[in-house]
């Protein structure tokens, strides 16, 4: 409820005066009303106030160091809830830091809303060289979904109405909301404010399939020789959970989880493909996508990473991404829990199932490389200085102590070892770099992760990606939240021992004591040398649940160039 502001005219027998009300009231009774329980964000002017009273009003507020980390923070927070996830930054260059963020959520389909302060309009438009001048509207417009500017108090709640709508509906996706400093400092009749918000009824409708083309792609699938199914983030954000695992386990069909929707189904299931991908995706002959995308993470569908005569079908709320990159010959336009509902529902048993001949194919090739995979695994065990995948599995077999626990990736190596070793048997406990592959969501996807869940989290960094977003282990220590973050520290970008053509660090060349700088803040730092030592660090840190650092010294000679992506390095004259 608005905290009005009343006049006393201190005239006896005169007329009580309206009760008032202004802008920055408004907007956190309209996220109030609207279910909103937590902002993430930075203060500063126009919006500290805000921020207070929100949390005053009982929205929790958690306040970070950087905007960007704030940003993902709500990005991940619309993954995790199915609820925009609101991001607060000051004017013109918080904006901007902000933006990456939201941009980034837009990319990856995550519903997020970010409430930026601005200049004065008059100024602005003018360029008269106001306070942190800037067309922030123009600005965020090609990143977002939608970008909408408030101009009077009392649009304030439909400006957070449609917001929060157009975040959630459809493809979610990033939204900018501007508020002008005059209009959060507006004041107006607090009755007329109040009338001017509403609560949102169905925000995200559901969009069924038509029947015509569920059969079609039952047709194509119950034909196929080599049938694949691919799952995609957009799966494990539908929380279609169950009918997903009716599907593929009653048609047989071999399933490859991108890495956002392992967990969907256990990654030890006996029809993941997911380690035998290659041969799948070379070999595969009619594939649905379930909430994937043939962008680039796929190849783009192209062969010869994909078999040059495959038939696609694909599910997907949005019509504009059917034939992206390859021809759909079966597109299921409907939000992902309507379609596994009707393709279960039409399709009679026994009417699709995958050929033997083909599970086995996939099953011989899994078995080979599981066995090339442990000896890997082996070697690393006992190698000095240790490895990536010595501290990787470390990391694998305590977590599957603690299956709950969330998992935030990112990095190179750090991203692609960590991918291919650590198992998944939960749904939605794995976010990572995603479809930008853009480094820096580490901290912020943590803390999200930590806040929105209450559940332990194990942030997996590479030492490069974690100097995005590290100062953000004082936010973790300060809200006491349980997040461990192991650092890969091989002392570089990709790996730490490239010379220098000058007396100045190589390009790549890292250094950094990561477990001191969480205890300047007052958490609990560890330096680990040998796999050992990391399993009894990282249990100890998850029994605290309290903020940790574990600096895994990890051999500087080990990793690649780019991880598992180097063929994206253009090969020009300096290439060797």
């Amino acid at each position: 409820m608005t905290d009005a502001v009343v006049q006393d005219t201190g005239v006896e027998g005169a007329q009580e005066p309206a009760a008032l009300t202004d802008g920055i009231h408004l907007v956190v009774d309209a996220l109030k009303l609207n279910g909103v329980e937590t902002i993430y964000g930075v203060v500063g002017i126009p919006i500290t106030d805000l921020a207070r009273l929100a949390q005053a009003s009982g929205i929790r507020y958690i306040g970070f160091r950087h905007e960007s980390d704030a940003g993902h923070a709500a990005a991940a927070a619309g993954f995790l809830t199915q609820k925009p996830g609101i991001c607060l930054t000051v004017s013109a260059p918080g904006f901007l830091n902000g933006l990456v963020a939201l941009a980034n959520a837009t990319t990856n389909c995550f519903p997020m809303v970010q409430i930026s302060g601005s200049s004065e309009r008059h100024l602005v438009d003018l360029q008269r060289g106001d306070y942190e001048e800037m067309d922030q509207l123009a600005a965020a417009k090609p990143f977002v979904k939608a970008a909408y500017r408030v101009h009077r108090a009392e649009d304030i709640g439909r400006g957070i109405a449609r917001a929060i709508r157009t975040a959630l509906s459809g493809r979610p996706g990033g939204v900018y909301l501007d508020i002008p400093a005059a209009v959060l400092g507006e004041v107006i009749d607090a009755e007329k404010g109040a009338a001017s918000l509403w609560r949102l009824v169905d925000p995200a409708p559901r969009q069924l399939p038509q029947p015509e083309a569920v059969d079609r792609a039952i047709e194509l699938l119950a034909g196929a020789e080599r049938p694949l199914i691919v799952l995609g983030k957009g799966a494990a954000y539908a929380r279609a959970d169950e009918r997903i695992r009716e599907f593929v386990e009653s048609t047989g069909i071999p399933y490859l989880p991108m890495s956002m929707a392992k967990g969907l189904l256990p990654d030890d299931h006996p029809q993941s493909a997911a380690t035998a991908r290659s041969l799948a995706l070379r070999r595969a002959d009619v594939v649905m996508l379930v909430g994937a995308r043939l962008n680039w993470l796929l190849g783009h569908g192209d062969a010869p990473q994909w078999n040059p005569h495959a038939t696609f079908v694909q599910v997907d709320i949005a019509a504009s991404e059917m034939d992206s990159n390859q021809p759909i010959a079966a597109p299921l336009v409907g939000d992902v829990r309507s379609v596994m509902d009707a393709l279960v529902e039409r399709s009679k048993p026994g009417r699709i199932a995958a050929p033997a001949r083909w599970r086995e194919e996939l099953a011989a090739r899994s078995a080979q490389n599981v066995a090339k995979m442990a000896g890997r695994l082996q070697a690393a065990r006992t190698a000095h200085p240790m490895k990536f995948l010595g501290a990787l599995q470390a990391v694998r077999d305590v977590l599957a102590e603690h299956p709950r626990s969330y998992v935030v990736n990112e990095g190179a190596n750090a991203l692609d070892l960590a991918r291919s070793t650590i198992g998944m048997r939960v749904p939605r406990h794995r976010l990572d770099s995603g479809t930008w592959g853009v480094m820096g969501i580490g901290m912020g996807y943590a803390i999200a992760a930590a806040v929105e869940t209450g559940e332990p989290v194990v942030a997996i960094e590479g030492d490069s990606a974690f100097g995005f977003s590290g100062m953000e282990i004082e936010t973790i220590c300060r809200y006491r939240l349980p997040v461990v973050t192991v650092v890969l520290n091989n002392s570089g970008v990709y790996r730490g021992d490239e010379p220098s053509a000058t007396g100045d660090p190589a390009p790549t060349a890292l250094r950094a004591r990561h477990d001191l700088m969480i205890e300047a803040f007052g958490g609990t730092g560890y330096r680990a040398t040998t796999p050992d030592e990391v399993a009894t660090a990282l249990r100890e840190a998850l029994a605290a649940r309290a903020p940790a650092l574990i600096d895994c010294v990890i051999d500087p000679t080990d990793g690649t160039e780019s991880g598992n992506i180097a063929h994206l390095n253009p090969k020009g004259i300096t290439a060797t």
